[in-house]
């Protein structure tokens, strides 16, 4: 049981993590239970947070933070408006590219979650590989690069996003011949398509059959 005079604080971090502490812990502690003659003593309401206080700062947070802090699929969704993307057609060269590892490195040198190439990353300004903002942006301004050079033809972007454009003009507007570029093509658009079916709302009054 507690003792006259023992104070319980409460910290919340920047995470939203809550802890509990008989230690006023930063400048951000706030009293939450004193013990007087034995029977604690809350000092005022409103310093237990409820978890639609907790939800607006998260919200808070959210509308504050910058780009990169964001969710994934906050960064997509922001490449995708910015270059007339498809959200999914970004999520499914994720999915494919690096398979969501930020940090991931391809044999070939490749970086990041859209593997970037050196290079590539170079010419769009990319100064961070690594970072989600950056290497999404980059890919997707290349991606929209590459479908205006081809036509609007997805097939040909995404072989021309693995070979490289200069492949599939060598080979006449068709898929390079290589194992890796015809097995990722598919891949991609596979992933691709079904993700737009998830997420297609469902029909009112409409049920699933086996």
């Amino acid at each position: 049981m507690a003792s006259p005079g023992e104070r319980i604080y409460l910290i919340e971090n920047d995470a939203d993590v809550i802890h509990l502490s008989d230690r006023a812990q930063g400048p951000d502690a706030r009293l939450l239970i004193e013990v007087v003659a034995d029977v604690p003593r809350v000092p005022a309401p409103g310093f237990v947070p409820s978890t639609a206080a907790v939800s607006a700062r998260r919200s808070q947070h959210a509308a504050q933070a910058p780009a990169s802090d964001l969710p994934l699929a906050g960064i997509v969704r922001q490449a995708a408006i910015r270059n007339s993307l498809e959200p999914e057609l970004l999520h499914a060269m994720i999915a494919i590219e690096s398979g969501g590892a930020a940090r991931a490195v391809s044999p070939r040198g490749a970086q990041g979650l859209m593997q970037l190439m050196p290079a590539t990353a170079r010419d769009y300004g990319v100064s961070d590989p690594f970072d989600p903002r950056q290497n999404i942006g980059a890919g997707a301004r290349h991606l929209r690069r590459l479908l205006d050079r081809f036509g609007q033809d997805k097939t040909l972007a995404l072989a021309a996003y693995n070979a490289g454009p200069e492949a599939v003009a060598r080979h006449h507007g068709q898929i390079p011949p290589n194992a890796e570029t015809m097995a990722y093509v598919p891949r991609v658009l596979q992933r691709f398509a079904a993700l737009q079916q998830e997420s297609q709302p469902a029909i009112p009054g409409m049920r699933a059959f086996p």
